[in-house]
């Protein structure tokens, strides 16, 4: 775990020294808007939603209908849709992915063992335990079986596999995935259905160059603040430019790239829920939910999900505090 650390912290530096050197040249040239209006869409979990002890269906009609988002990311978690082996309930991502069809929004469904939201790690308990070539199998026939049942839905409109799966993140057993079992995958899911594939990259921490080859569509992350033992809250010195730029340089290597996580919720270095306000507010405040924005339209990107929804919906109704959900409406209005 040392180890692992030690490199990200490496990395990290990298992009520093990267970002340095491109200082001049970057503040001069900060990413044009072309005029083109933006896709603002949220990544959404109800699993995540209830971990705030919120009722996580009035949550979602309330992004649909108060908000009017259309445009969302939903993680289909593996460990819920299949909690015992063979047995399969879709009750709950039926029912969002109805709700979403009924107003127009679509859904980039993400699809995996590693999937957004801590631990990242979403394998059912009964499948812990198995060896690798019948936890492979296990995940091919999950992937499989939601595929088939939502590949007739119009409000799919792209398939997300796996979350940042080269990425060393999360717990063990779910951190990275091999390249060749990705590669399984996203021809599995090819073979059953026409849609786009998203892959998922960090925006800060990667070149984004070998997970494009795998993509139709490149997701990465934009996070402007983070925390981590060494340093404590880390802000990353970088400009508009330092994302355009390198998805000039892979614009040959997929068809588009997206923004999958805007960060517009506090980095914590512990439960969100046990923190004062005060200590969340020092890495997501109303000031830098705008900044973080801007700096996203700044970017040039045309389709962007902001992370941190149910954060915003737990602070409206357990801390009397609407800034965020009120700001959030001028973006999700039609053109």
């Amino acid at each position: 775990m040392r180890t692992k650390i030690k490199i990200m912290y490496l990395i990290l530096a990298a992009v520093v020294i990267f970002s340095i050197g491109f200082l001049f040249w970057v503040a001069r040239k900060n990413a044009s808007v072309d005029g083109k209006p933006i896709v603002w869409g949220v990544s959404w979990s109800a699993s995540y939603a209830r971990y705030f002890g919120l009722d996580w269906k009035k949550v979602y009609t309330n992004i649909l209908d108060d908000l009017n988002v259309r445009a969302l990311r939903i993680p289909a978690y593996w460990e819920e849709i299949e909690p015992s082996r063979g047995k399969f309930n879709f009750d709950d991502l039926d029912w969002q992915l109805m709700e979403a069809k009924k107003r127009g929004t679509f859904v980039i469904l993400a699809v995996g063992k590693k999937l957004p939201r801590w631990p990242e790690c979403h394998v059912p308990e009964w499948a812990k335990n198995l060896n690798k070539k019948e936890l492979d199998r296990a995940i091919l026939q999950y992937l499989a079986k939601v595929v088939n049942r939502y590949k007739s839905y119009s409000s799919v409109k792209y398939w997300q596999i796996e979350n940042e799966p080269f990425f060393p993140f999360g717990e063990k057993g779910c951190e990275k995935i091999s390249r060749d079992f990705v590669k399984q995958e996203i021809a599995l899911v090819k073979s059953l259905d026409n849609r786009p594939v998203v892959i998922t990259d960090s925006g800060e921490l990667s070149t984004w160059i070998s997970t494009a080859s795998f993509a139709d569509i490149l997701g990465i992350s934009m996070y402007r603040v983070s925390w981590n033992k060494l340093f404590g809250y880390l802000f990353y010195p970088v400009f508009p430019a330092f994302y355009r730029e390198r998805a000039n340089l892979i614009k040959y290597l997929v068809s588009d790239v997206i923004v999958t996580e805007l960060q517009v919720e506090p980095w914590a270095p512990s439960s969100i829920k046990l923190l004062p306000l005060e200590e969340q507010y020092k890495s997501m405040n109303i000031s830098r939910f705008y900044d973080n924005i801007e700096f996203a339209r700044r970017t040039g990107f045309k389709e962007i999900y902001l992370w941190g929804i149910e954060w915003w919906y737990w602070l409206k109704e357990a801390h009397n505090n609407s800034e965020f959900w009120e700001a959030s409406k001028k973006l999700f209005v039609k053109p």
